[in-house]
């Protein structure tokens, strides 16, 4: 069975604001297809594509009303496939977003299913009758804030969301809306993408007996990808998500993509233990790879990622993981893990080689490749309903989500229309026209680091093993078949100096990777402000 995804990186995709090509103002598929070659030059194995399914947009594409078309806002089915051609002539693979937990309130399912009790689609949703008092069925709470049950009155009773009132879960304990699910699946293998990108997957199932979730106290109230003040974060969530269900289901979808044997799957899981459940849900006979939000954090400590990868190689023995320090849903890493501007260009090459070095494959935000921060949008200007809800002590997502700079002018090269988020004017000296033509750009150092780094076995494909080192240093071997790699990184913006370990064989330094690297002074590493040191060992 081919194995392309195993070290691969991923480019995601968010299509809204990657290259509007009609004047509305919103990215496209023409768009991605246009700027493709661009993609290319980067070096990536694969592209994911945030979600163009048919949908209302109440959270931006993941809230799906049909599953097997495009949404005329991103174009045709005709331009899905040009993109697929396109890109498959470029050698890059296509993964897309499938949202499988749960639909739009406009989708076919759900018009059914909210008419009545007795109809063919009257059990595909999650539905409970209100308690004695007219209160919801339970306590379950959903992660955009507020009890997780909305009304119907066509019914008279209540449906289960974890995500917006838009969004009703589906039914998973129903094998017909397994079958349908899988099926939908099928229809895009069908049509020839490499891979799909599973959002929320350990959402599926909920508990049948719908208990009430535990309370959490307040010293453990932090929570991945939602603020702290989010009431979410007041449950220990045991029944509304990661059931033990889920495991057959996932065994379903994988004896489906074994019949597909080029196509991946990559699973994003965030549970009360991501990293246990991520080891739960990965191996020959489940997802192919998983990730969680653990790197998505504001903790950049050594110790935190040296703890957070040593954990996840316990425990999944048996899977391949994929590592993500940016997303289209939390801050961009160069804001989050960054305190100096004056160091801000030599800390984005960092984190995409820290990303690039870890065991395992890799998703790269568009814009990481740019250094971009995260665009400070006015409460006027907001978009995503989460932010409108908790501003302004969480800003939300669309930070991170307006339009990818091609060029340095008002609009960015983006669009010709009034882009659906303001162009960031932060963004405009670090776009691709001005990165291109300078040698020494993020970008130009990111598209060699790329290249460099399949030249390498051990950073693609190896084992790897921590060495014990001061914060702010993180250092780690990496190891494949005759090739055994040395990777230190200054997490500072100060230089420090490391004493490497008296038990490493001869350390050979390795500085044609275009970073800024360190120097050996007899048994001694002195490494500048977010260095980043290779080395072949023996």
């Amino acid at each position: 069975m081919a194995r392309w995804w195993r070290g691969a990186v991923i480019y995601q995709i968010y299509p809204r604001s990657f290259l509007d090509t009609n004047g509305d103002g919103v990215g496209d598929l023409p768009g991605i297809i246009a700027r493709l070659d661009y993609v290319a030059s980067l070096g990536v194995d694969a592209i994911w594509i945030s979600p163009f399914f048919k949908s209302p947009m109440a959270d931006f594409g993941y809230d799906i009303a049909d599953y097997r078309d495009v949404d005329p806002l991103f174009g045709t089915l005709d331009d899905f496939d040009r993109l697929l051609a396109k890109a498959h002539s470029l050698g890059i693979r296509v993964m897309i977003d499938q949202v499988l937990s749960h639909t739009s309130i406009d989708h076919a399912w759900f018009k059914e299913s909210r008419e009545s009790r007795e109809n063919d689609k009257a059990d595909w949703y999650v539905w409970a009758d209100a308690r004695d008092d007219g209160t919801p069925p339970n306590n379950w709470l959903s992660i955009f804030g507020g009890v997780a049950w909305q009304w119907e009155p066509r019914r008279g009773q209540y449906f289960l969301h974890n995500f917006l009132a838009s969004q009703p879960d589906l039914n998973f304990h129903n094998p017909a809306v397994r079958e349908a699910t899988l099926d939908n699946v099928k229809f895009w293998l069908d049509r020839g993408v490499d891979g799909l990108r599973l959002d929320a997957i350990n959402f599926c199932f909920h508990d049948a007996q719908l208990r009430d979730n535990p309370p959490k106290p307040a010293e453990l109230r932090t929570g991945r990808g939602f603020s702290a003040d989010n009431p979410y974060a007041f449950q220990y969530h045991h029944h509304n998500n990661t059931q033990p269900e889920n495991l057959a289901f996932l065994e379903d979808l994988r004896a489906l993509l074994d019949r597909y044997p080029d196509a991946t799957t990559l699973g994003e899981i965030s549970s009360e233990d991501s990293l246990a459940t991520m080891a739960e849900y990965v191996n020959d006979q489940r997802l192919h790879m998983g990730y969680s939000f653990e790197l998505l954090t504001d903790d950049r400590s050594a110790a935190y990622i040296r703890g957070t990868v040593e954990d996840l190689e316990a425990k999944m023995t048996a899977g391949w993981p994929c590592w993500a320090i940016s997303n289209h849903d939390v801050r961009r890493a160069v804001t989050r893990w960054g305190s100096d501007a004056a160091n801000a260009e030599s800390l984005a090459r960092q984190l995409v080689a820290l990303v690039c070095s870890l065991r395992g494959s890799v998703c790269l935000y568009q814009g990481e490749e740019l250094g971009l921060p995260e665009a400070d949008v006015p409460f006027e200007a907001l978009q995503d309903p989460y932010g409108i809800a908790f501003w302004p002590n969480f800003k939300g997502r669309d930070g991170c989500r307006t339009p990818m700079p091609w060029s340095g002018d008002a609009q960015s090269g983006f669009s010709s229309g009034t882009p659906w988020l303001p162009v960031a004017e932060s963004h405009q000296a670090l776009s691709v026209h001005v990165q291109d033509a300078q040698p020494d750009s993020v970008l130009n150092g990111v598209r060699h680091l790329l290249r460099w780094r399949k030249q390498h076995p051990a950073l693609v494909l190896g084992n790897i093993r921590f060495l014990d080192a001061p914060e702010p240093v993180l250092a780690f071997v990496r190891s494949e078949r005759d090739e055994t790699l040395l990777a230190v990184f200054n997490l500072s913006a100060q230089p420090v100096r490391w004493t490497l370990p008296s038990e490493l064989p001869a350390v050979s330094p390795l500085t044609d990777h275009g970073l800024v690297s360190g120097e050996i002074t007899g048994n001694a590493l002195q490494l500048p402000a977010h260095a980043v040191f290779y080395a072949r060992l023996g």
